[in-house]
């Protein structure tokens, strides 16, 4: 269950944990999660949403919620139908050092996307009394997305003789199917006691792909004829990917100050793929290049289980957990028959929070976390990517995970009703950090005898940034409220034990605005902007840079020690309309990246090479939504439901759709 699916009239609030404790999963890097706080109330009934949305390249999506309760039986669903067109240019400069010659590259790719995918959910809440609930959901997700790309390319070099100037294009189709299922299978038990209650869920996923990529190139001499005749090459892969989880939770308020908390959870994924490349030959018969396919297969495992005891004394408050991680990684190059393995038998991620009072309006609270980043199958799987001859990328199996210790020491003053002011100091280091790596080698392809610049992941020794953060909430009028947030770290690579990685310190920063006008008749404004400075990774990377992190396995924007990332900055502004009855149904109107500013660039270097990378995508985009809310909500219910189970599920049908 997302947070757009529980009706905002069943929320209290909704906290933001930057560093959360021990009873939370240890991996991501340090990224923090929502807590959400909801209302007691309970009402008999109906209740839902629909959504509806169409955007400036024309594709629309339809969607709905629906939950009626009657007695002692709960049915819910939800629907989803989406079109999408997404477009994009990147433009890559690169000079390669290649013996005692200088080889410039540059290409320019034009893409544009368009695909159709559709979800559904339905399940089924049982309470079997006041106390006990179980409930039961199935998820179906499919869709089909196809994307055309044409690339223009200048170089001065053959990469061979280094004599002859190169001008070419290169064009390529190709058409993605995935396909996904889950369910969910939940109990809580709420006790007599207020607030003890103890819960547990089990949820199994399937996810599969398939994808097939056409590519044409051919190379010009500077009058435009033809230098070489067409090259044809194809691409076929696929897989399979089944995700199984269960865990069980205890809360027990041993007094109105003191609580403790257990609990465990088993994860366990196995995922098979494969890859085939082909060129055609004379005769138009595409040729298998055998050395370029893999079948590729591994299995993830993680025990874990956690304790947690919080007590307040009088103006004082802390809590202590601790949290022990058992992992496996197993894989299997089928082709070859070489395995890959890395295991964590015994890992311990302790947590401490402690919080003072100052006044009724200010707290002190310091904390410190330890956490977990796993490389993620895209990282992990050693297929080659060949559908850009001249920009081949792979995984690395040999990866290994990135421990980080996390420390914060924070200050919250609520100044008066609507102004509050929040500061935070912070220190994170990272053992084994997760980073891209560019390395120059020979032609993987038998076909082609030159030398190229593959891109990667490797493990650096290590990483830490330090920084201080500020955030302001203030209600500068009734109709106006302004939320500030800027961000000032210095974060350090070391990268000395990667080929070609350099230890790399840079100062840097990131704000963002978000502006919220109240005005007659139901109207209302929200204008944001932000602002990135060269940094060595994104604010909402992983390992190091503010407090990213990624998900379960692996994920967020990769640090480098081979170059940063350039300034980045934009604005957004959304008009919304409520109107019906109890403004039910709203109406919004959103436009992004208004002064058309947002360019992802990066600048890497080695002593092998120096590349500026430039991605623009989805620029300037109007999107229209339309949202009704009907019926009556009982939100007592989302407070008897094991919500973790059903969010655990859609969170791994997320990675089953993404991660192939």
């Amino acid at each position: 269950m997302t947070l757009k699916q529980i009706p905002a009239d069943a929320i209290s609030t909704v906290e933001i944990i930057t560093n959360p404790s021990a009873k939370f999963d240890a991996s991501g890097g340090g990224s923090g999660i929502l807590n959400i706080v909801l209302k007691k109330n309970r009402k008999t009934g109906y209740n839902g949403n629909i959504r509806a949305s169409i955007d400036s390249c024309g594709k629309p999506g339809f969607g709905g919620d629906v939950n009626v309760k009657q007695g002692k039986i709960n049915v819910f669903a939800n629907a989803q139908v989406g079109f999408r067109k997404s477009i994009s240019t990147v433009t890559t400069s690169r000079k390669d050092f290649i013996k005692d010659t200088t080889a410039y590259l540059t290409q320019t790719n034009g893409s544009v996307g368009r695909g159709v995918f559709g979800f559904g959910r339905l399940g089924m809440d049982y309470l079997v009394d006041n106390r006990n609930t179980i409930s039961l959901s199935g998820s179906m997700a499919r869709g089909q997305f196809k994307n055309n790309d044409l690339i223009n390319i200048v170089r001065d070099t053959d990469y061979v003789s280094y004599t002859n100037a190169d001008y070419g294009n290169r064009s390529s189709k190709s058409t993605n199917n995935f396909q996904n299922y889950g369910s969910t299978l939940s109990f809580k038990h709420n006790f007599a006691r207020a607030n003890k209650d103890i819960s547990a869920d089990i949820n199994y996923n399937y996810s599969k792909n398939d994808n097939l990529n056409d590519f044409a190139t051919q190379y010009f001499f500077t009058n435009t004829s033809p230098k070489s005749p067409l090259q044809y090459q194809r691409s076929s892969g696929g897989g399979t990917s089944k995700f199984f989880t269960a865990q069980t939770d205890f809360s027990d308020p041993l007094t109105a100050k003191i609580k403790i908390e257990t609990g465990a959870r088993i994860a366990i994924r196995n995922f098979s793929s494969f890859n085939d490349n082909f060129v055609k030959d004379a005769a138009g018969d595409f040729i298998s290049l055998p050395l370029l396919n893999n079948r590729y297969q591994f299995t993830d495992r993680v025990l874990a289980a956690y304790a947690t005891f919080s007590q307040q004394i009088n103006k004082f408050s802390y809590n202590v957990g601790l949290r022990e991680e058992s992992s496996k990684y197993d894989g299997t190059l089928v082709t070859s028959g070489k395995k890959f393995s890395n295991q964590y038998p015994f890992s311990l991620f302790p947590s401490a929070f402690a919080t003072y009072k100052l006044s009724a309006k200010e707290d002190l609270q310091v904390n410190y976390s330890r956490k977990i980043n796993r490389p993620n199958f895209f990282q992990l799987i050693p297929f080659i990517d060949y559908t850009d001859s001249l920009n081949i990328t792979k995984g690395n199996p040999g990866l290994v995970p990135e421990f980080t210790n996390l420390f914060e020491l924070s200050y919250q003053n609520q100044i008066s009703n609507g102004h509050n002011f929040l500061t935070s100091i912070y220190y994170k280091n990272t053992d084994n950090l997760i980073t891209r790596n560019l390395f120059r080698d020979i032609n993987p392809n038998p076909a082609k005898v030159d030398s190229i610049i593959i891109s990667s992941y490797a493990n650096a020794s290590r990483s830490y940034s330090y920084g201080i953060e500020l955030t302001s909430k203030d209600k500068i009028a009734k109709w106006w409220d302004l939320t500030g947030n800027v961000n000032f770290f210095n974060a350090v690579i070391r990268a000395g034990n990667i080929t070609g990685g350099i230890n790399s310190n840079q100062f840097s920063w990131f704000g963002k605005l978000n502006n919220n006008f109240k005005l007659p008749k139901n109207y209302s404004i929200q204008l944001s902007g932000d602002y990135q400075a060269k940094t060595l990774v994104s604010p909402n990377g992983g390992g190091v840079g503010g407090r990213g992190g990624g998900p379960m396995f692996g994920g967020g924007n990769l640090p480098s020690a081979q170059g940063y990332i350039k300034p980045l900055y934009g604005a957004d502004i959304a008009i919304r309309k409520d109107f019906l009855k109890n403004n039910a149904a709203s109406l919004t109107l959103q436009f992004s990246d208004i002064f058309r500013t947002r360019l992802n660039s990066t600048h890497s270097e080695s002593a092998y090479f120096v590349q500026e990378y430039d991605r623009r995508r989805d620029p300037q985009v109007l999107r229209l939504n339309f949202n009704w809310r009907f019926g009556k909500i009982d939100a007592s219910l989302f407070k008897r439901k094991n919500l973790k189970g059903e969010m655990e599920n859609l969170q791994n049908s997320q990675q089953g759709v993404n991660g192939q």
